[in-house]
């Protein structure tokens, strides 16, 4: 049966030599566009790049404003920071997901807390969420607190697992009632839209991602994405240092950070996103071919888009029926030149967060013991 995958795969992409997992594609104005950057010289954080791929971002998702900076990670912590999170405060979020949200939380002194997924979307479960705070939290003062801590619970950041949206809006409401600020870590979810509308534009604030490995590439890089324009303008201040402008002298008013995107990688990512719309297409036909493919698998279901949804299907995930048929599955596959990889060890399983709080976690587990990700890449056929 594995060997009947591994064909598939390798004939999905036209090759029989190595499949990666998710390689970045250049084929429109990169070249252009970066020339262009070092023929000016501008080839740091200022530049027309920076602003224009802000200004482009801002358009296509539908947020007021876009600000760059150099990693999601950093996109998590600026945004943490700017709704005023502080040291000791609780986040509630899920244990599925990359560490970079955990990483972001803790810069600040932060703890999590871990919160079931649904498993029809992989990400966090607004059920879930009511559930464990109508039986651990409280409100006083409109500051809702955890009752077993005694500590404020400040934010919740939903992700967007695999590009595939939460139900972000039910999530959105239940924050309101518990005076909850929503950040959403959309890292993954650039072009996917939850009933019309793109994700990370829900929430206070939202974060993307542009690592090598993502849909749109920046090489590395980061943005973050705002419905309140004066919020924006505070992000981009104290993400370039906090420094206050002024033709010669240096003086800041704030504890600053150097997360400026440079105008290099700003005009790759202009080209990139001028391709966006046709990748993702593409993306979506190889998630139909898998599909169409794997409904013919016994023991391997392949997993598609919650309801309402248009995922970008970032990376394709496949569930087999247990933790032995997962390594079984990626140790065949890996043997022969077809790329898989599990899902990101839990977080609640590493030593740095083992400690925290959470609700059980019945779905997290159940799913970590058979998610595999299968290539993804776009192949762009003619």
């Amino acid at each position: 049966m594995y060997s009947d995958i591994v064909d598939f795969i390798h004939r999905l992409y036209k090759t029989d030599k190595f499949v990666p997992l998710h390689a970045p594609l250049f084929v429109g104005n990169e070249k252009k566009y970066l020339n262009e950057c070092i023929d000016t010289t501008f080839v740091s954080s200022v530049g027309k790049f920076v602003d224009r791929f802000e200004e482009e971002v801002a358009a296509y998702t539908g947020a007021k404003k876009a600000v760059v900076c150099v990693s999601g990670t950093n996109a998590l912590h600026t945004a943490m920071l700017l709704v005023g999170v502080e040291r000791e405060d609780e986040i509630l979020t899920q244990a599925l997901t990359f560490i970079a949200t955990c990483n972001a939380i803790s810069y600040i002194g932060a703890h999590p807390v871990f919160i079931d997924v649904d498993k029809d979307t992989l990400g966090l479960s607004p059920k879930a969420v009511r559930t464990w705070l109508e039986k651990n939290a409280g409100l006083k003062d409109s500051v809702c607190y955890n009752k077993n801590t005694g500590r404020r619970i400040k934010v919740c950041i939903p992700m967007h697992t695999f590009g595939h949206p939460v139900r972000i809006d039910e999530l959105v409401d239940i924050c309101n009632e518990w005076h909850i600020e929503l950040i959403e870590d959309a890292a993954e979810s650039m072009g996917s839209f939850y009933k019309g509308r793109h994700t990370g534009t829900f929430g206070k604030v939202g974060a993307i991602s542009f690592n090598g490995n993502k849909t749109i590439t920046t090489g590395g890089g980061g943005m973050l994405l705002f419905q309140d324009e004066e919020l924006a303008k505070l992000a981009k201040h104290l993400t370039t240092q906090a420094k206050v402008p002024h033709r010669w002298a240096f003086v800041h008013d704030h504890i600053g950070y150097n997360y400026r995107m440079p105008n290099i990688n700003a005009a790759l990512g202009c080209a990139q996103l001028e391709n966006l719309e046709r990748y993702v297409q593409d993306k979506r036909e190889t998630a139909g071919r898998y599909k169409e493919f794997f409904a013919a698998v016994p023991d391997v279901d392949f997993f598609t888009e919650p309801d309402d949804c248009r995922s970008n299907y970032w990376l394709n995930v496949v569930l087999l029926k247990d933790k032995a048929a997962q390594q079984d599955f990626l140790e065949y596959t890996n043997d022969r030149g077809v790329m898989t990889r599990p899902v990101w060890e839990l977080m609640t399983r590493l030593e740095m967060f083992k400690h925290c709080e959470t609700d059980g976690l019945e779905n997290t587990e159940f799913l970590a013991e058979r998610i595999v990700n299968i290539p993804s890449s776009v192949r762009l056929e003619k």
